[in-house]
């Protein structure tokens, strides 16, 4: 059997796995294993003799990738972001730019969970972590959604949506392993997030006004706030503000020149400055202890998934799968856009079935090679000639598309895990309420997603200026 063949059936084998139920870092962990020892065994004839020596390569050929790639100084962002959003939680900042968002916003129709929405984006702006922002706000928005009137299903379903925009809002985790992966600046990937997750935030906000005023009791406005208790909420929500201003002046330097510091030194130093202001909210050791442990639960699972994953990546490289999957892409006579278009829609129906930070380390490896190779690798897609990108900023383009595929599969059904967690959250809610109450928003992701591929000048203009 040869390397590509091996490659499918261990491919094949895996998948089963997933959609068995098995976690994606020990589906991917023993599939590159069992891969790594066929290959070098089918590579002596499948001499029973060879047997143990090429158990023996593949052990320590696995050995070598997690420590290999882990230690990298840009994966210590990962838990920098975490800790930073779970630092604000546990002081009580959350709470305030939750408060803020409602006093300003809660008048509009279906206002509260309009307000919901900026508040998670907010938060996002310091939380790395989906999964820590879905959380978070389902003890804090969904209380005072149930309160007035809302059906606790769309309450729930807006926190578990909002929740994703922490996956393009930086910090975001998944950036920064998507940047990894390809080998791209995390610093630009980083900034190119930032006005496609405002950009999403504000369709989800179009989409439930546009509910409240065609579905009759949907959620009442919330009207009787004073101009003076508007302003007076926008000091406690301002240390958040402080923070996102400082890790971008840290690390993209707006006066021009070059950057004060890495996007990892920026994560430390925006951590750090959260910590301080958490001591002034009156944060004490306890609370200090559940944000330390949370942090350290999240970047565990996070690493976790990495390790397996890298394995099976290893693996990969030796069945020469990427390269088989480019040369077939390439030989495609369809429109470069198409193709794209279609990969996308496959990452829609592969998320249905995986966790997004699993399934792009997963997929990453073989599909992002044959994408820059469409059109001579020049660029991913017909962008170029009609956009005039270069193929570096095309990367961008592609990897903030990628991202909101992974962040639209954070909702959908069976396994959308912010769906999982508001519901771990809340004793009085269904994992089948909160993936009824999240329906709406798969035509807000579902725009945003189109105008993203069809105007690549809202992701690319930001980072272009740096």
């Amino acid at each position: 059997m040869e390397p590509i063949d091996i490659g499918l059936v261990v491919t094949g084998g895996m998948l089963v796995l997933v959609v068995l139920g098995m976690r994606v870092a020990f589906a991917a962990g023993m599939a590159g294993m069992i891969g790594l020892i066929w290959i070098f065994w089918a590579k002596s004839g499948y001499d029973p003799a060879r047997f143990e020596k090429a158990l023996t390569v593949a052990v320590k050929t696995a050995g070598q990738v997690p420590h290999s790639k882990i230690s990298s100084q840009a994966l210590s962002l990962i838990p920098t972001f975490i800790l930073i959003g779970y630092l604000a939680y546990y002081a009580g900042l959350t709470k305030a730019l939750f408060e803020a968002a409602k006093k300003w916003l809660a008048w509009v129709p279906g206002g509260l969970s309009v307000s919901t929405v900026f508040a998670t984006a907010g938060f996002a702006a310091v939380s790395g972590a989906s999964v820590a922002t879905s959380a978070v706000f389902a003890r804090i928005a969904i209380p005072e959604m149930l309160k007035i009137g809302y059906d606790k299903r769309f309450a729930a379903g807006v926190v578990a949506a909002g929740g994703t925009l922490a996956s393009l809002i930086p910090p975001s985790a998944i950036l920064v392993i998507y940047a990894i992966i390809v080998e791209q600046d995390v610093g630009k990937l980083l900034l190119a997030g930032f006005i496609p997750g405002a950009f999403s935030a504000l369709i989800y906000g179009l989409l439930i006004i546009g509910m409240a005023l065609t579905i009759k009791g949907f959620g009442p406005a919330v009207s009787g706030f004073t101009w003076k208790e508007r302003f007076l909420a926008l000091p406690p929500a301002l240390p958040i503000v402080f923070v996102v201003v400082t890790i971008i002046f840290f690390v993209y330097n707006p006066f021009g020149g070059d950057a004060w510091g890495t996007p990892t030194e920026g994560g430390a130093i925006g951590a750090f400055v959260v910590f301080l202001m958490a001591l002034v909210q009156g944060m004490r050791w306890p609370q200090l202890k559940e944000a330390l442990l949370e942090t350290a639960k999240l970047s565990v699972m996070i690493f976790t998934i990495i390790w397996g994953v890298l394995i099976y990546v290893r693996f990969l490289g030796f069945a020469d799968l990427p390269g088989a999957f480019s040369d077939w892409i390439t030989s495609l006579t369809m429109s470069p856009m198409l193709i794209l278009i279609c990969i996308l829609l496959a990452y829609a129906v592969l998320g249905m079935f995986m966790d997004a930070i699993g399934m792009l380390l997963l997929t990453l490896p073989v599909v992002y090679p044959a994408v820059m190779a469409l059109n001579g690798g020049e660029f991913v897609s017909a962008a170029e000639s009609t956009f005039g990108m270069s193929g570096p900023m095309c990367a961008i383009w592609f990897g903030i598309l990628v991202v909101k595929m992974a962040e639209f599969c954070l909702i959908t059904p069976p396994i959308g895990l912010n769906c999982f967690v508001v519901a771990g959250v809340r004793d009085d809610l269904s994992v089948q309420d909160v993936f009824k109450g999240v329906t709406p928003f798969f035509i807000a992701d579902a725009i945003t997603i189109a105008l993203l591929v069809a105007f690549p000048m809202i992701v690319l203009w930001l980072p272009g200026q740096v």
